[in-house]
């Protein structure tokens, strides 16, 4: 029994790790459809919700979120977020063929240290999870720490939708980008959540009542988190370029995830000091990148505006 478990538990992650970069190719390209879709439906006048070009940017962001669910499960979530990078990659060299927006130097450099950051954080990750059952999952969202952390953001997301967004969302792009990235504190918790307590509830068992209602909470929890973001990033676009929202958002959104798997699953506490060093390195290599792709977008939108 012993040699038959020990290769699947070394494919996991493995697995996940492939899933997560084929959402993260699908992921790219979400962004810059859906801005096409935008661009064309204002062209002719009409809404977004009629052009077949949104229409596949909507498709691929739900078959990459389906990827990312699965990622989610079978590895660590410092794997898998950060390893969005590579769909800030290809959205950014996707936009410069659709959407006509170029890459300079600094573009280049940005879309390769993401890349080399990613890698960086895939070799030092935690190996191991800390919640692998229901019990654990459940004792964990009763940490004092998670709780105050989750009323906070939800504080936050309220105020930045109620009040914030209506004043300034089209005028700050960090508004519906802060929205978006906080929401990302209950989306990916959400799925890792589900994947654990899936095993409960099909499974049956004396324990099957309070599985299933804690697998629909978690399913509720991420459907309503997943729509409010969908709504908000396609603010986003009509308003801002794709690429900018890209790289600012998969920062923002990093930061959150990480911070709040860290609470919940605790995914850190098998990092040695080294590997800790090693993936903030990583994390701030990929920032550093993200910062270039904005910097260049911004500086070749604003030659665009002085030669109109």
């Amino acid at each position: 029994m012993a040699t038959v478990s020990e290769p699947s538990n070394v494919s996991l992650p493995v697995a996940g790790v492939v899933i997560a970069v084929i959402s993260s190719f699908i992921n790219g390209s979400t962004f810059v459809l859906q801005k096409k879709g935008i661009l064309r439906s204002r062209d002719r006048g009409g809404s977004y919700l009629t052009d077949v070009v949104w229409w596949s940017g909507t498709l691929s962001m739900v078959v990459g979120q389906i990827g990312n669910f699965l990622a989610y499960n079978v590895a660590p979530a410092v794997i898998v977020t950060p390893l969005g990078a590579l769909g800030v990659l290809f959205g950014a060299v996707l936009a410069s063929r659709i959407l006509r927006e170029h890459l300079n130097i600094l573009g280049k450099l940005g879309c390769v240290l993401c890349c080399c950051g990613s890698v960086v954080l895939i070799i030092h990750a935690p190996k191991a999870e800390a919640v692998t059952s229901r019990l654990e999952l459940e004792e964990r969202l009763l940490d004092p720490g998670f709780v105050l952390y989750s009323l906070l953001v939800a504080l936050l997301l309220v105020i930045l939708i109620v009040w914030v967004a209506p004043a300034h969302g089209t005028s700050n792009i960090m508004v519906y980008v802060s929205i978006c990235s906080l929401l990302g504190s209950f989306t990916v918790p959400s799925s890792k959540g589900l994947g654990l307590v899936a095993q409960d509830v099909f499974g049956g068992g004396p324990s099957s009542g309070g599985a299933l209602a804690l697998f629909l909470g978690l399913l509720g929890t991420l459907a309503v988190s997943i729509l409010i973001q969908f709504f908000f990033i396609n603010k986003a676009l009509q308003c801002f370029s794709s690429n900018v929202f890209e790289a600012i958002y998969y920062v923002t959104f990093t930061s959150t995830v990480i911070l709040a798997s860290a609470l919940l699953f605790k995914e850190w506490t098998a990092l040695t000091l080294t590997d800790s060093l090693a993936m903030l390195c990583g994390l701030a290599t990929v920032c550093v990148g993200v910062v270039l792709l904005r910097i260049s977008q911004e500086a070749l939108l604003t030659w665009k505006k002085k030669t109109d």
